[in-house]
């Protein structure tokens, strides 16, 4: 985009004022550029802060109450909030895992709850059986490798 142009007065003391008034604008521009970046900044952080809550709520009132929780938070919110994995258990054999949120081929809008009924027991799956899994709770923190044997 071309710089808009200013036609340049006649008189010295009109473009004086028209070089202080442009020298203004462009010193507020950067001002004003500053200070919405660290509006957003700050605005940033308590959205993270808000999602990480969220997600210790629904852990609470998951393990308070059992059984998937509706309202829960999405993928999206989860992994903002530092909740990267989510732990499951199947409800017949028993045997936990953790599930990789951000691995998952749902939309990120995908609220956590509806997961129950699409994770599925790997162990049970190949004696062909297809139990749904029990959600157990959303666990902060970086993923970690799965141990080497």
């Amino acid at each position: 985009m071309a710089p808009k142009y200013h036609p340049t007065p006649l008189s010295g003391t009109d473009r004086k004022a028209l070089g202080k008034e442009l020298s203004k604008a462009r010193a507020m521009t950067t001002i004003l550029g500053a200070q919405s970046a660290e509006a957003r900044a700050k605005g940033e952080a308590l959205i993270r802060q808000a999602d990480k809550l969220l997600c210790e709520s629904w852990n609470e009132k998951l393990w308070a109450d059992g059984g998937p929780i509706d309202p829960s938070p999405t993928i999206d919110q989860a992994l903002n909030g530092g909740y990267s994995s989510l732990e499951i258990q199947c409800s017949r054999c028993k045997t936990k895992r953790d599930v990789d949120l951000a691995m998952l081929r749902h939309p990120p809008t995908t609220s956590v709850h509806d997961l129950a009924s699409r994770l599925r027991c790997s162990n049970c799956a190949k004696a062909g059986r297809r139990p749904a899994a029990t959600l157990l709770q959303l666990r902060p923190g970086p993923r970690q490798a799965p141990p080497e044997t």
